[in-house]
């Protein structure tokens, strides 16, 4: 008995340490990728896929940084610190104006056209009322690009007919309660937290923006971004990124409630509301990439179409050739 016994935990302490050999090769092979996001719902299918293992299924150590905006993140990639992130594409659209090749899109990931919007007084019945009126809006943002369109629309000047405030994304809800401003242009989860005060109502969302109907463009797409020189040496890396997130994506567009569980300790949303912001965006998932970066495709003639609206609007002086940036090979 004693024999058997010991031949028995001999054998199990074989098998125990031949797990843990394994597990400690899976971690030396896994590839670390450092994401660059935020609680924007851009954002989700990352968050979602680091917290249910999705990536580390794929082999890969993705690591979360977090960044206040587009533009920061770009510049963390810019700076090496970034190897993918997810980003409102204006902000990727500068970058290509000044000539830039660090980076390249290489997928879109959802349209949230409905969750972006600008809010305003009750008294406030058409954006021609606006005028005169000081309008909070995060500048070189979607937002700023919607509120801008709006105004032209409207036939209304913004650097004569209203007075644009430059407001950081988290503080619109505090200067549009304090009345500091008479009108705010936000996306989520800000976009939720000024829907919810006294007296504030919608006035227009992206579905708004005149490029929309025509090409199902967003006055901001959001898109991923990898840095070139990383997609280069670690092309496996990023497909199995790719899958993973995109895996999520399905998640969110399948099982909204699901994907819910991993996301309210990112936005600090209640369930109901977060469930709610989920199910208020279009989630797209591998198999639609191709098509909607295929350089003829709508999507892409709709980035084009945008990054010329940007420089007529004068957001940067030249509107680059946005297919240049676009690269489907990880697909």
């Amino acid at each position: 008995m004693k024999l058997r016994r010991r031949t028995f935990l001999l054998a199990a302490a074989s098998a125990a340490l031949e797990l843990q050999l394994t597990r400690l090769a899976h971690a030396q092979q896994s590839t670390v990728i450092n994401y660059g996001g935020s609680a924007w719902l851009g954002h989700y299918p990352a968050y979602v896929a680091i917290k249910s293992g999705m990536f580390a299924a794929n082999g890969l150590d993705v690591k979360w940084q977090s960044f206040g905006t587009s533009s920061a993140r770009l510049g963390g990639m810019l700076a090496g610190g970034v190897d993918i992130a997810g980003t409102g594409i204006v902000s990727a659209l500068a970058l290509m104006a000044r000539g830039s090749k660090h980076l390249s899109v290489i997928g879109a990931a959802e349209d949230f056209g409905k969750v972006e919007g600008l809010f305003v007084r009750n008294d406030v019945k058409s954006v021609g009322d606006l005028k005169g009126k000081k309008i909070g809006v995060t500048f070189a943002s979607s937002a700023h690009l919607l509120v801008l369109d709006l105004l032209a629309g409207a036939g209304l000047n913004p650097e004569r007919d209203v007075n644009l405030v430059n407001v950081p994304a988290p503080e619109l809800t505090a200067a549009l309660q304090g009345r500091q401003v008479d009108a705010a242009a936000a996306w989520t989860p800000y976009f939720s937290k000024i829907r919810s005060l006294p007296d504030v109502r919608l006035l227009a969302d992206d579905t708004s923006f005149s490029l929309h109907k025509q090409f199902g463009v967003t006055p901001g797409p959001d898109v991923l971004v990898v840095r070139h020189a990383f997609g280069e040496k670690n092309p496996d890396a990023v497909r199995k990124f790719l899958q993973a997130y995109f895996k999520a994506s399905v998640m969110l567009r399948d099982k909204p409630e699901e994907a819910a569980r991993f996301l309210t300790e990112l936005t600090s949303l209640s369930m109901p509301d977060q469930v709610a912001t989920i199910k208020e965006a279009s989630w797209y998932d591998l198999s639609q990439q191709k098509a909607l970066l295929d350089p003829s495709s709508k999507f892409a003639t709709g980035l084009q179409k945008l990054s010329d609206l940007l420089a007529t609007h004068k957001q940067f002086d030249k509107s680059p050739a946005v297919r240049d940036w676009i690269d489907t090979s990880y697909l």
